[in-house]
């Protein structure tokens, strides 16, 4: 999908869709402008529809003249309330509403009250993202008759190349999609690595995959417990991004890549979903997503890692048992109290294995606590970090892209908690404050001297209905962020 801008207004506007923003206190000058495009009055029609611009309402009409086939309303309420949230709920709607309708979308909101080129990326990445849909396994879908491009009207010149930036974004966030949506007898670690390996390969990454032997020689016996029960190895992914010329900066991001979890012994039953645990590699999908809309981005003066310890969580003669005792790689005894608490235990070699590497920064993600979940819902993704200056950046990044962040604590004295009669420390600690525990056993498995974030989309990675520019299934949470994050938390 191409999007563009057009200073010219409605008067040098082609397309075959017009979308208009309406703002309840200046209803009538609105419209006004759009009045002359059509014969009769779209305003007294609008009134016996009683609509006035309330936020969330739309109106839609099919037009027979020489030009515009459709026309479409929708309300963004009061001009005292409007912000980039507001544009992209109006946006998704009018994606959804031009669905069957081919050409050229026109989209006029009121510009004036936004920061211009804020407001044109958040209106262009809502629109595409909104019509995304994964039809990779369904033989019967048929075809999508939507726009093949948007018009952005009265917007200056000079932001059309900041548009450039909202496909290969979107394309991140969409592999991302797809990749949490894949069913596990699709997306194994072989298969989570061979794309890896792709990605690596159209936009010139270093990558290395490292086997179940290598992982082996470098005591990754945390990880490697996880994998014991499945019959498909563990795959290990590094993939690492280089800028032109000498990089100032090193980051790396670390994705949790549980392909399934069965919960192992502890075994998933009741409300837990089993059928969805898919998703619980949420975490290398927004990775993966990160990595391929950086590879065309190719953002200068920072050295990107994508590690990914990918694996299944199964059952079998081999498997991992409650009580079991495993050494991690640097060195420290885990008590595993818990089957079902896998993913730390998958993270803590990660981890290891990146701080090695001395970024400046790790940044982890992970589907990792139900807990986080009761405390955040699904629209709000748990970050736990004692970096203050990192906890801030990372929360502009998020608010900037539209995806909810919110700061947790890091109450070091619930590490307590985590005690073991008999090992270091073990994998899950009491029920209160779940997650914060969870971030606490993280932390044991990074450098001090390195700055590390935590993020738990255990509630983001996936929704079950239709909400503001998320279709139903994988949301593709997080790739937005970190690439806004990547771009722009370096800059003085």
């Amino acid at each position: 999908m191409q999007f563009s801008v057009n200073p010219a207004g409605l008067q040098g506007w082609d397309g075959t869709t017009l979308a208009l923003g309406i703002v309840t206190t200046s209803f009538d000058e609105q419209l006004n402008l759009i009045e002359p495009l059509f014969q009769g009055s779209i305003t007294e029609t609008l009134k016996e529809k009683n609509f006035s611009g309330k936020e969330g309402s739309i109106e839609t009409f099919q037009l027979i003249s020489k030009q515009i086939k459709k026309l479409i309303l929708v309300g963004l309420g009061n001009k005292d309330s409007l912000n980039l949230d507001t544009l992209r709920k109006a946006s998704a709607k009018i994606a959804r509403s031009s669905i069957g309708s081919p050409g050229e979308l026109g989209v006029l909101f009121p510009w004036e009250y936004f920061e211009q080129q804020d407001a044109a990326c958040a209106v262009s990445e809502a629109i595409r993202l909104s019509l995304f849909k994964d039809k990779r396994f369904n033989n019967n879908s048929e075809p999508t008759i939507r726009p093949s491009s948007v018009n952005l009207i009265g917007l200056k010149d000079s932001i059309n190349e900041s548009l450039q930036k909202v496909n290969p974004i979107c394309a991140g966030v969409e592999l991302a999609r797809e990749l949490v949506g894949s069913p596990a007898n699709e997306l194994t670690p072989t298969s989570l690595a061979k794309q890896a390996l792709q990605i690596a390969k159209e936009y010139k990454f270093k990558a290395k995959v490292l086997s179940q032997k290598e992982c082996q020689e470098l005591g990754m016996g945390a990880y490697l417990a996880v994998s014991k029960g499945s019959d498909i190895p563990p795959q290990f992914i590094h993939l690492v991004y280089s800028p032109e010329g000498k990089a100032k900066h090193r980051v790396a991001l670390v994705g949790k890549g549980l392909t399934f979890d069965s919960g192992g012994y502890n075994l998933k039953v009741g409300a837990a979903q089993i059928d969805l645990m898919k998703f619980d590699m949420g975490g290398s999908a927004t990775v993966l997503g990160t990595a391929r809309s950086i590879g065309e981005l190719r953002p200068k003066d920072i050295e990107i890692h994508f590690i990914i310890a990918a694996c299944e969580n199964m059952i079998n003669g081999s498997a991992v048992h409650p009580g079991d005792i495993v050494k991690a790689s640097n060195g420290k005894t885990i008590e595993i109290n818990n089957t079902d608490a896998e993913g730390r235990l998958t993270l803590a070699d990660a981890l290891v294995y990146t701080s090695k590497l001395k970024p400046e920064i790790i940044i982890d993600l992970a589907t990792l606590t139900g807990a986080c979940v009761i405390a955040l819902g699904d629209e709000i993704a748990g970050l736990w970090t004692d970096d203050d200056q990192l906890a801030q950046k990372l929360k502009n990044a998020a608010a900037a892209s539209g995806e909810g962040l919110w700061r947790m604590p890091m109450q070091n004295s619930y590490k307590d908690g985590l005690k073991s009669l008999l090992a270091d420390l073990k994998n899950t600690g009491p029920r209160a404050g779940g997650s914060i525990t969870a971030a606490l056993f993280l932390k044991e498995f990074v450098e001090s001297s390195i700055a590390w974030a935590h993020i738990d989309i255990a509630g983001t990675v996936w929704t079950e209905k239709e909400k503001g520019l998320n279709p139903p299934g994988a949301t593709g949470y997080g790739v937005r962020t970190l690439v806004n994050w990547l771009e722009n938390g370096f800059k003085d």
